[in-house]
């Protein structure tokens, strides 16, 4: 099965110049599945963990969004349990302009700043909103757990 030469030209940059903690790692069995572990950024309550996702991309890749999902157990507001992420430009603002690296980038940046008000795990979203003290000793509490 040959890829297209997006995906491999996306996949050598990923691996020639990684994004800064972010690791995206093609499966050699099959290089549209990645490994991808993302180091909790600094300053977050997921600071010092490290989380493994899995990245897939389908077959109509670049006109369909990766498909994402966090591997390690996390509370976050827009992660639920089954690790599926709720982020826009994984759903409706997808564009095939985007690059499997702006995916990651936008994971990231998603740690550093929960979106509560449009959840996919509600009970978290609702700890957020109603008690967000404790909603991030909980977060922090996983990440010691979870993804060390």
């Amino acid at each position: 099965m040959s890829l297209p030469k997006r995906i491999i030209r996306e996949t050598e940059r990923l691996v020639s110049d990684p994004v800064p903690g972010i690791t995206a790692v093609p499966h050699e069995d099959n290089l549209r599945y990645f490994n991808v572990t993302i180091d909790g950024p600094s300053g977050s309550p997921y600071e010092g963990g490290k989380f493994k996702l899995e990245l897939f991309l389908p077959d109509d890749y670049p006109m369909l969004a990766p498909k994402v999902r966090f591997l390690t157990k996390i509370y976050h507001p827009n992660i639920d349990r089954l690790g599926r992420i709720c982020l826009d430009v994984l759903k409706a603002n997808w564009s095939p302009a985007l690059q499997v690296r702006t995916i990651l980038l936008s994971i990231q940046a998603l740690l550093s700043s929960p979106n509560p008000d449009d959840p996919l795990a509600n009970e978290v979203a609702e700890e957020w909103k109603s008690n967000e003290q404790n909603a991030i000793k909980t977060a922090r509490e996983w990440t010691e757990r979870f993804a060390q």
